[in-house]
């Protein structure tokens, strides 16, 4: 299973191979969820909050897209469409 750090900057997959963004992971790896929302990096943010398996910390990330966007999404909103992930158990990594 990959890390979180690896989770939330992947950017696509190699067949079983997760292709990871390591500038961003370098730059953005210690950050909280509400951190990255807060820098407008809600991508990573929602990841973040899949891997911590807490529905408060989806909240988080919705409330800070909404006042960012004008939206009005809620949890049951399809954020992994909207944000392009899909949860893979890729076992292996490749920074990029």
């Amino acid at each position: 299973m990959l890390s979180r750090e690896d989770f939330m900057f992947t950017i696509g997959y190699d067949g079983p191979v997760a292709v990871v963004d390591g500038q961003s992971k370098k730059r953005y790896a210690t950050l909280s969820t509400l951190a990255l929302a807060e820098k407008g990096l809600f991508r990573a943010a929602y990841c973040s909050a899949l891997r911590s398996g807490k529905p408060e910390e989806v909240d988080l990330v919705v409330e800070a897209y909404n006042r960012a966007s004008g939206s009005s999404l809620t949890r049951e909103s399809p954020l992994g469409r909207l944000f392009g992930v899909i949860p893979v158990d890729a076992q292996r990594c490749k920074i990029l």
